[in-house]
């Protein structure tokens, strides 16, 4: 519900998924929510997944 408020609120042209994925990678980022939205541009997870962050389901 919070996650609609402030697509709303922001005009912001992703998916609620989208917004949720970006909110998800940014919990401990202390980054304003308009610079986080403009930056975060990926497209897939595999985008926004470096070969630095370990991925949970890589086997």
């Amino acid at each position: 519900c919070l996650v609609a408020i402030v697509q709303h609120d922001m005009k912001l042209e992703r998916s609620t998924y989208e917004v949720l994925q970006i909110l998800s990678i940014s919990l401990t980022d202390k980054t304003h929510l308009t610079n986080l939205f403009d930056k975060a541009k990926f497209k897939n997870d595999k985008d926004r997944c470096g070969s630095s962050e370990p991925n949970l389901f890589n086997f």
